[in-house]
């Protein structure tokens, strides 16, 4: 099965799912990203749209991209603001944003399952403005070395979804090659998490400018 077809069944169950990852991503996504105010976003990897709404508050236009129709349709079920246009769309291809569009692009437990990081940070700085920024929440590296990644539960059976290994000097090294500077970098622990590896990384790089 593909990664788009997994995501495709679990999107019957990623929303009640217990899911400390998840969880953890929306707080620490709201605390980050609250108080931003945008012109127009791009959320890149939107899923069930569990972080669409805080954008779309912050946002006076938000643009949000899955390549699973399924969890797609959950997110239009969740999310009625007026100000959110969802589309489809495989990241790994040319993006249906225009050049030098979006004030911030949003990707939340996206890429460790996309091998190309360096495809991703160039499209990021295509679509981004001046001094536009880029955020990034993801499982942390320490998780993956553990072997851990994403996974879901279905009648008893664990299925386990495709996952690339990415340092943290992958990501800096993609944004620096793309003209991104790294403005902040932040580990995360849900609080049933002591005495382990940080659950999650966030960074926040910002466009460079000539």
């Amino acid at each position: 099965m593909t990664i788009q077809s997994r995501y495709d069944e679990w999107s019957k169950t990623y929303d009640t799912d217990e899911n400390f990852t998840r969880d953890l991503d929306e707080v620490v996504t709201k605390n980050i990203l609250l108080e931003l105010s945008c012109d127009i976003i791009l959320e890149i990897g939107c899923g069930t749209g569990k972080n669409t709404n805080l954008l779309s508050k912050i946002a006076k236009t938000t643009y949000a991209l899955d390549f699973s129709q399924s969890m797609l349709t959950k997110a239009k079920s969740r999310v009625q603001a007026d100000n959110v246009t969802f589309g489809i769309a495989d990241l790994t291809n040319e993006w249906p944003i225009g050049n030098q569009s979006v004030d911030l692009v949003v990707c939340n437990l996206v890429l460790e399952h996309i091998e190309d990081l360096h495809f991703v940070f160039g499209e990021v700085t295509r679509v981004l403005a001046e001094k536009g920024k880029f955020f990034i929440s993801e499982l942390h590296p320490f998780k993956q070395y553990q072997g851990i990644r994403a996974n879901f539960q279905q009648a008893g059976k664990t299925t386990e979804i495709q996952a690339f290994i990415h340092h943290i000097s992958d990501f800096i090294d993609a944004a620096n090659e793309s003209g991104l500077k790294l403005l902040e970098l932040n580990e995360w622990w849900h609080e049933n998490d002591q005495g382990k590896p940080p659950r999650l990384l966030t960074l926040m790089f910002e466009k460079n400018t000539v």
